[in-house]
């Protein structure tokens, strides 16, 4: 599996669902059970720790280490160095019916991976302390697949599946995020339609410009129509001021708006609230494909705004015009 085209990594894990116990505070947590060396050169999570260290290493006395999220650690009120139990449902059938399994674990360190959901409800131990604590052999949950690009998942879950064989299933980030993705679709769709109308109302301020501008001018159109000016001419000019004006007020509204992206997310300009939002701040992805639409749509709707004013300009009559000169 990992010669597939676009896979990156493949690593083992085990996901279980155990009771986190320290003192007087205890909360259910996604444990999930990797190998240290491939997690660590494949997740930014156990990269980005605010306290102790990713040494998975047992300490003096045998109790296996353990590492959690930032705001688990706040919320349960521990520290790197911290003793804590952890308590699985999968535990020992005994006469007197089924017996949790709990074992001790030092807290190693504490990531922060920038993702609520991960900091706050998730810990990492070694794959032998999960099956251990869960009470299984040598066996893992499932394979995780990490690939090159994100939009191939899908197509590289299918490849993946087909080698694999029957007894087998695949599940991408997009299957697991499908009721958030659907929510952005609806979000960009009106994102869209929001700056649509913006640009529709800078097209109606243009039409209003050129407008106002054939009627002051009314008198030095005639003279250039009557000096041998044709029609046609004319109309060229004003769709050329049009075309002009739209194409520098786009210019500088992409590069400020690319600009502004750039600031805002490198300095996290914007906020948010993690438990709400599952994310600290609003992250900007500029997009290049999204300023070519953007900037066709805005000259399209400015250069047709230009046509009624140009063919207005063209029709003045300069014996009219200039009758009473």
């Amino acid at each position: 599996m990992a010669g597939t085209p676009g896979v990156v990594s493949i690593e083992p894990a085990i996901y279980d669902t155990v009771l986190l116990s320290s003192g007087p505070h205890a909360r259910g947590i996604v444990l999930k059970g990797v190998d240290p060396e491939l997690e660590r050169r494949a997740s930014e999570a156990l990269r980005n720790l605010v306290a102790g260290s990713s040494d998975f290493g047992a300490d003096s006395d045998g109790i296996p280490a353990l590492l959690v999220g930032r705001f688990l650690a706040e919320d349960m009120k521990i520290s790197a160095g911290d003793y804590v139990t952890l308590t699985s449902p999968q535990g020992n059938l005994t006469p007197f019916g089924m017996l949790p399994r709990s074992r001790r674990f030092r807290v190693a360190g504490i990531f922060d991976s920038g993702f609520y959901d991960y900091d706050a409800n998730w810990g990492f131990v070694t794959l032998e302390s999960a099956q251990g604590l869960a009470g299984i052999g040598d066996v893992v949950s499932l394979l995780e697949v990490r690939v090159a690009q994100m939009d191939d998942a899908a197509t590289i879950a299918d490849a993946l599946l087909r080698r694999a064989g029957k007894g087998f299933t695949t599940t991408t980030w997009m299957d697991e995020n499908r009721a958030l993705f659907r929510a952005l679709s609806l979000e960009k769709l009106v994102t869209a339609l929001f700056i649509g109308l913006i640009t529709f109302v800078a097209g109606l301020n243009i039409l209003v410009v050129l407008t106002m501008t054939v009627a002051d001018r009314a008198r030095d159109i005639a003279v250039l129509m009557a000096m041998g000016a044709r029609s046609a001419q004319v109309r060229k000019i004003f769709i050329l001021q049009g075309i002009v004006v739209s194409a520098a007020g786009t210019a500088f509204g992409l590069l400020l708006g690319y600009t502004f992206a750039w600031i805002a997310d490198k300095w996290r300009l914007l906020p948010l609230n993690p438990e709400v939002y599952a994310i600290a701040y609003v992250p900007f992805h500029a997009n290049a494909l999204d300023a070519v639409w953007i900037a066709a749509a805005a000259l399209a709707i400015s250069i047709a705004a230009t046509v009624v004013p140009a063919r207005s300009a063209a029709r003045i009559l300069p014996v009219q015009i200039l009758r009473f000169e």
